[in-house]
C-alpha cells in the first residue's frame, strides 16, 4: 500500500499549482494565516477529491441522489483513501435533531426500553401486566349503563397503500363495516385510499349497548378481535348524552386493550405491545398530540405583552393591545376601562401593582370560580391575541402578533416530546425521558450500574454495549456535561464537530483520511490531552487524520507540520514550510514558525484600564441551565473576558441571560431571555451588538462592500461622472441586483450554472458580459479609466489608494484593511468567505460607524479559525473600540486573548452541573493566583513569560 497522498498541481481558489506529499497513517497539521488557503487544500481538493470518487463508483441511479461535489482544480491526486469530512459548521437547525439522535444513543435506548423496559400505569404509577379476554369483558361491561360501543379488531396501523386485499379479507371474513382512519364505513362503500398517505385500518366486528344481558356475545365479540387484531382491540365508546354533541357525530373515545398490558385499578391505561417506536417523538405513535413531539409550543408571552410592569393600563402597559388602528385603540380603551371597574381597580395604577389574582384574570380571562366571585365574564388578554392569531388572514397582523409569542414548554408532555403512554415505561425507576434529561457523565454512570434478571440481560446485551461505547466517545472528546437532550441547533460549531468525532471514532473504520477543521474550538485547554488522544487513536487503527488547526499545542502534536501562506488571498496559497515543527520553527518565511518558535509574539498591554465597578452591567440570581442562581458584574469601558472549561455556563451566561436581556431591555426583543432574577445598570449604555462567525450573506450577490455599505457610495460616484450624467443613469444602473446595468442573461451572477443531472453542476463563465456581471453601457462608464466592474476585482489596499480623494469612502476601506483584510477583493462573493473574515468585516463595518461610546460589543470566541498573526489584528480592532469607551465581552479559551483582558469572570469548576459558579473575576493577576481557577494554572505561564 502506498505510504503517502501525493498532490500535484492543486489550483482550487488561491492555492498556486501546489504539490505536497503526505504521509498516510499520521496526525498532520495544516496550518496559516486566515485566508491562506488551508480549507481549500484540505476540504476543497483532498476531501472533495476522494468524496467525488466514491460516489462516481455508484451507479447513476444511486448517484442522482445523492449531493455531488465538483472536481475540484487539481492535476492529479495519487494514494488517496475514502475520505471523511467532520467540519465546524453548526449541526442541524431541525427542532427535532438532539444529542442523543445525532450518536444514535436514543436509537439504541429506544429499542432498550421496548424489549427490556416495564410498562407502568400512568395514573396510579404501578407495574402494569397483560389483561385477559375476561379481564376486558369486565372492564367493558363497568362502562355505564346504555353506552354504545363499537368493537374493533385493528389490522393496519401507519402504512401506505390502497390495502384492497384488506378489505377483500375483512369482507370475507363476513364484517359489514370497517373502520377507516377513525372513520366507520359500510365494507360495499368504501372511497379509494391515497397510495402515497398512512393509513390506520380496523374491523368494527360487533357493536352493542351496555347492558347486563350482553355478556356472552361480548365475550364472543372480545376473543373474535383479539384474535384478528393479534392480541389488540379497540372499543369505540359513547356515553349516554354523548351522541347530541358536534351534530350527532360525536362523543365517540377510543380504549384500546391488549392482551399483553394494561391497569387493573384504571383499565384506560393500557398500552399495545411495547415497540421502538412507541418511544420515538418523530412518530406519530410516540410523539406527544399536542407539541408533535417538539417539547415547546408557540404561545403568548406575558413578558412580552407587558414589558415595562411600572407603567399603569392607562399609560398602555399592555403593548399588545396599544399598537393598532384609531378604532381599535378605542374599543380596548373601552374593554380596559370596563376591566377596571369590574374588578375594583384603578387605570393609573401600574401593573406591578395590581393584586397578583387580578393579573391572572386579566391575562388569562374569568373562570366559573372567579365569575361567580366578581359577578361578570372577561375574555383575558392571551385568549383574545390568540383567537386574533387564529381567525386573522392578514399578515400584517399575523407579523404584529408574532412578535408577543415565545417558545415554551408543552403543557402536555412537560417538555419530554412524548405520550403519557411511552413517559410510563421504566427501566431501573427512569423513564426514557429522564434518562435523556442526564449529562453524559451522569447517563454513564446509570448504565455502568444497570442490572437485568437473566432473561433481559441476554436481551439487552448489544443495544447496552452500543450505549455505553457511545457516552465514552463522547466523554473523551469533552462532552460530558452537555445534556441527551439538549438540541442540535443550539450547540457550538465545535461541539457540533466533536459530536460527530465522537461518532466516527466510534463507527471503527480503518483505512481512511478524516479531514477536521479546528477540533479544538469549544475546549478549555485542560481538555487538549483528551481530544489528541482521541485523533492519535484515529491513526494508531490505520486512518490519516488530517486536521486544519491554529492551537499552538496541536501543532507541537503533529507528525507532520503543513504552513501555508505567507500571507491571505492572492498572496497566499504557497506551502511555505512542511516537517516536523522543528522544520517550520527554522523556516524564516513561515509566520508560524515565527509565532511557534517565540520570535513574534501577542505582548502584555503595556498599562490596563482602570476598572471602576460604579459603573457595570449586574446580572442578578442568574439560574438559567446549570448556573447556580449568581450575581455576574461586567465592568464597563472595559475588554471583559468570560472564561471557564466547557460546559461551565458560558455561554449561557452572556449570550442566553446577558445579551438576550439587554436586546430586551434596549429594543422590546421577542426573544425570551434565560432565567434570572434582574438585570441592572442598561441605562449606562445605548446599544449591545453581537458579533459572530455567521456568514455576512446567503448568496454570492452579498461581499465585503455591500455589507459595509461602501458600494453605496461607489455606485453614487460613478452615477456623478459626465458620461453618467449625459445618459441619465443613477446608481441603481451600477447595482448587478436590480434590472437596468445588470447583465441579464446570467442576472448579474457573472456565471451560468448548467445542470449534469448524473454529473455536478458546472458553473460557466457567462459568455454575454464575460464575468464582469454588467452589460456593455454600463460599462463604457469609467472613472480614472476603470470601470464599476474593474472597482469589484480590486484588492481593498488597492481601492484605497484609487479613491483616496474620497474621504468617506476612504475611511470604510480604511477599516477593512484595519482588520487585515486589505488584501480581499471588494466583489469576492459572502459565499466564499471564511468565519474568521466574516467576522472581520463585522466588525470592520462596525468601526465604520460613529461611535456613542456606550456600546457593548459581545463576541463568542471570535478567535475560532484565525492564526496568531489574525489574533493579533483582532484584538487591535477589540482595543481600538474599547478605547473609544465601548465594553466588548469575549467568550474565550485562547490564552493569548485571555491574558490582553482588562476583567476576567472565569466559570467553573467543572462543566455542566458541576459548573455554573463564579470561581474567580478579577484582573489577569489575580486570577493566576486563585488554585482553584484551571484558567488562571494556565494562564501563569503567560503573564510570567
Amino acid at each position: 500500500m502506498q505510504k503517502s497522498i501525493i498532490i500535484t498541481g492543486a489550483c482550487q481558489h488561491n492555492l498556486k499549482n501546489v504539490s505536497v506529499e503526505i504521509p498516510r497513517d499520521k496526525f498532520v497539521v495544516i496550518t496559516g494565516i486566515s485566508g491562506s488557503g488551508k480549507s481549500s487544500l484540505a476540504f476543497d481538493t483532498i476531501y472533495a477529491e476522494g468524496q467525488r470518487k466514491y460516489v462516481e463508483s455508484l451507479s447513476a441511479y444511486a448517484r442522482q441522489f445523492l449531493e455531488q461535489m465538483q472536481k475540484p482544480d487539481v492535476e492529479h491526486i495519487e494514494g488517496l483513501p475514502p475520505t471523511i469530512a467532520i467540519e465546524q459548521r453548526s449541526s442541524t437547525s431541525n427542532p427535532r435533531s438532539t444529542v442523543a439522535t445525532t450518536t444514535e444513543i436514543y436509537d439504541y435506548c429506544r429499542v432498550l426500553f421496548a424489549r427490556a423496559g416495564t410498562p407502568h400505569c400512568w395514573i396510579c404509577g404501578k407495574p402494569i401486566s397483560s389483561q385477559h379476554a375476561s379481564q376486558i369483558v369486565d372492564s367493558i361491561m363497568s362502562l355505564p349503563q346504555d353506552s354504545k360501543i363499537q368493537i374493533c379488531a385493528p389490522l393496519i396501523r401507519g402504512q401506505k397503500g390502497e390495502h384492497k386485499d384488506i378489505f377483500t379479507t375483512i369482507q370475507r371474513e363476513g364484517f359489514v363495516r370497517v373502520r377507516v382512519d377513525d372513520v366507520v364505513l359500510d365494507i360495499k362503500n368504501l372511497p379509494k385510499l391515497d397510495k402515497n398517505k398512512k393509513h390506520d385500518i380496523a374491523a368494527v366486528v360487533d357493536r352493542l349497548i351496555i347492558k347486563d344481558t350482553i355478556r356472552i356475545r361480548l365475550a364472543d365479540s372480545i376473543e373474535t378481535a383479539l384474535k384478528l387484531g393479534e392480541g389488540v382491540v379497540v372499543i369505540m365508546t359513547q356515553e349516554p348524552g354523548d351522541d347530541k354533541k358536534n351534530g350527532g357525530i360525536g362523543g365517540w373515545k377510543d380504549i384500546v386493550y391488549s392482551e399483553k398490558f394494561a391497569c387493573d385499578e384504571h383499565p384506560q391505561a393500557s398500552l399495545e405491545e411495547l415497540s421502538p417506536r412507541l418511544f420515538s417523538f418523530n412518530s406519530p405513535y410516540g410523539a406527544c398530540p399536542s407539541c408533535d413531539g417538539l417539547g415547546t409550543i408557540l404561545e403568548f408571552d406575558e413578558d412580552l405583552i407587558v414589558p415595562d410592569k411600572n407603567l399603569s393600563l392607562e399609560e398602555g402597559a399592555l403593548d399588545a393591545w396599544r399598537k393598532g388602528g384609531k378604532r381599535m385603540n378605542i374599543f380596548y380603551g373601552r374593554m380596559i376601562g370596563k376591566f377596571c371597574r369590574d374588578f375594583g381597580i384603578t387605570k393609573s395604577l401600574p401593573f406591578e401593582k395590581i393584586p397578583a389574582d387580578i393579573q391572572k384574570i386579566l391575562m388569562h380571562g374569568t373562570d366559573e370560580e372567579t365569575e361567580k366571585k366578581f359577578g361578570t365574564y372577561f375574555e383575558g388578554v392571551i385568549p383574545n391575541l390568540t383567537k386574533r392569531w387564529r381567525n386573522t388572514s392578514s399578515e400584517y397582523v399575523k407579523a404584529r402578533l408574532h412578535g408577543f409569542l415565545s417558545e415554551q414548554h408543552c403543557q402536555t408532555c412537560n417538555g419530554t416530546r412524548l405520550r403519557k403512554e411511552a413517559t410510563a415505561v421504566k427501566i431501573s425507576g427512569k423513564s426514557i425521558n429522564e434518562i435523556t434529561q442526564m449529562c453524559v457523565e451522569e447517563s454513564q454512570k446509570f448504565f455502568e450500574q444497570l442490572q437485568f434478571d437473566a432473561e433481559k440481560t441476554l436481551i439487552a446485551a448489544q443495544p447496552l454495549k452500543e450505549i455505553k461505547a457511545r457516552l465514552k466517545f463522547l466523554a473523551d472528546v469533552g462532552l460530558g456535561y452537555l445534556t441527551l437532550d439538549r438540541r442540535s441547533g443550539t450547540l457550538s460549531g465545535g461541539e457540533a464537530q466533536r459530536i460527530r468525532l465522537a461518532t466516527q471514532v466510534g463507527s471503527g473504520l480503518v483505512g481512511c483520511c478524516y479531514v477536521l477543521d479546528e477540533p479544538t474550538i469549544g475546549l478549555h485547554r485542560r481538555d487538549n490531552d483528551r481530544l489528541l488522544g482521541i485523533l492519535r487513536s484515529l491513526t494508531d487503527i490505520g486512518n490519516t487524520v488530517l486536521v486544519v488547526e491554529h492551537d499552538e499545542d496541536v501543532i507541537n502534536s503533529a507528525d507532520y507540520v503543513i504552513d501555508i501562506g505567507p500571507a491571505a488571498g492572492e498572496h497566499g496559497g504557497e506551502v511555505v514550510a512542511k516537517g516536523s515543527v522543528k522544520d517550520i520553527c527554522d523556516c524564516p518565511r513561515s509566520l508560524t514558525g515565527d509565532y511557534l518558535s517565540g520570535r513574534k509574539q501577542i505582548a502584555l498591554p503595556i498599562k490596563r484600564r482602570k476598572i471602576k465597578m460604579s459603573r457595570c452591567i449586574e446580572i442578578k440570581g442568574a439560574a438559567e441551565n446549570n448556573l447556580k442562581n449568581i450575581d455576574v458584574r461586567f465592568p464597563l469601558a472595559a475588554f471583559v473576558c468570560i472564561t471557564g472549561v466547557s460546559g461551565s455556563g458560558k455561554s449561557t451566561l452572556v449570550t442566553e441571560i446577558l445579551l438576550k436581556g439587554l436586546k430586551r431591555k434596549l429594543y422590546n426583543c421577542g426573544e425570551k431571555p434565560g432565567k434570572h432574577k434582574n438585570i441592572l445598570g442598561t441605562g449606562q449604555i445605548d446599544k449591545v451588538i453581537e458579533i459572530d462567525q455567521s456568514p455576512i450573506g446567503k448568496t454570492p450577490r452579498s461581499n465585503p462592500i455591500t455589507y459595509t455599505g461602501v458600494f453605496d457610495l461607489i455606485r453614487q460616484l460613478f452615477a456623478k461622472t459626465r458620461e453618467a450624467k449625459i445618459r441619465g443613469y443613477n446608481p441603481g444602473r451600477f447595482s448587478f441586483n436590480i434590472k437596468g446595468g445588470r447583465c441579464e442573461h446570467c442576472q448579474g451572477q457573472g456565471t451560468k450554472r448548467i445542470e449534469m443531472h448524473f454529473l455536478p453542476d458546472v458553473y460557466v463563465i457567462c459568455q454575454q458580459c464575460k464575468g464582469t456581471r454588467y452589460n456593455p453601457e454600463t460599462l463604457q462608464i469609467t472613472y480614472k479609466g476603470k470601470s464599476i466592474a474593474d472597482v469589484l476585482d480590486m484588492r481593498v489596499d488597492d481601492a484605497l489608494k484609487f479613491f483616496s480623494n474620497f474621504p468617506k469612502i476612504v475611511r470604510l476601506l480604511k477599516t477593512l484593511s484595519d482588520v487585515g483584510l486589505g488584501y480581499m477583493q471588494l466583489g469576492q462573493p459572502s459565499t466564499t468567505l471564511s468565519g474568521g473574515e466574516a467576522q472581520r468585516i463585522k466588525l470592520s463595518a462596525e468601526l465604520g460607524k460613529v461611535s456613542t461610546g456606550n456600546t457593548m460589543y459581545i463576541l463568542d470566541e471570535p478567535t475560532t479559525g484565525l492564526h496568531f498573526a489574525d489574533i493579533h489584528n483582532l484584538l487591535n480592532v477589540l482595543q481600538r473600540l474599547c478605547d473609544l469607551g465601548n465594553t466588548v465581552v469575549v467568550i474565550e479559551h485562547n490564552l493569548d486573548v485571555i491574558k490582553i483582558a482588562d476583567y476576567i469572570i472565569d466559570l467553573g469548576p467543572e462543566g455542566g452541573q458541576a459548573g455554573g459558579q463564579i470561581i474567580a473575576a478579577g484582573r489577569p493577576e489575580e486570577i493566576i493566583n486563585i488554585k482553584a481557577s484551571y484558567t488562571g494554572r494556565y494562564l501563569k505561564k503567560y503573564l510570567t513569560a
